[in-house]
């Protein structure tokens, strides 16, 4: 009859795996290794390892502030308006972003290159001749509709306006 094979293996040392690794580390990712250095001690000369360490034992103050800074209303509003406006710029398509972006530094350097002084009627009346400036109206003035339907109304009806 056939006798079993014996199979014998040596015991598995997780350490001596991990310290071999180890070891080999250095020769492996050496560059690596002197970049991480390099940026440690950058923080390390900043002073970044100094708020970290007083972050950290005084961590339940910190916390405590950051919490009452949250709790005020306009913390809370602040929040909000920031959820809102993501929500707005969401709803923007990126190539209408993109016009704004490259309109607004060429208005702003037409504007400077002009006359400080304000045009007049008729300077004012040639514009409204230009197709891409009735364009812009067009906008802002649909804007300024949307806006005005989207104001919450007064409870009262005889609402004087500001002098």
């Amino acid at each position: 009859m056939a006798q079993p094979i014996p199979l014998n293996l040596p015991a598995r040392d997780p350490r001596a795996e991990l310290q071999a690794r180890l070891q080999n580390a250095p020769q492996q990712h050496a560059e690596a290794l002197l970049a991480a250095y390099e940026v440690l001690q950058g923080l390390h000369d900043r002073g970044v390892f100094e708020l970290l360490r007083g972050a950290l034992g005084s961590s339940d103050k910190v916390l405590e502030i950051l919490v009452e800074a949250a709790k005020t209303p306009e913390s809370i509003r602040g929040l909000r308006n920031v959820i809102t406006l993501t929500k707005i710029l969401g709803s923007i398509e990126p190539e209408l972003v993109e016009g704004f972006a490259k309109s607004l530094p060429e208005a702003i350097a037409y504007t400077k290159a002009h006359e400080a002084k304000p045009p007049g009627f008729w300077g004012i009346m040639v514009q409204f001749g230009h197709k891409d400036f009735r364009r812009g109206l067009v906008l802002v003035n649909s804007l300024l509709e949307a806006f005005g339907r989207n104001l919450p109304h007064e409870k009262s009806d005889n609402h004087q306006p500001p002098a």
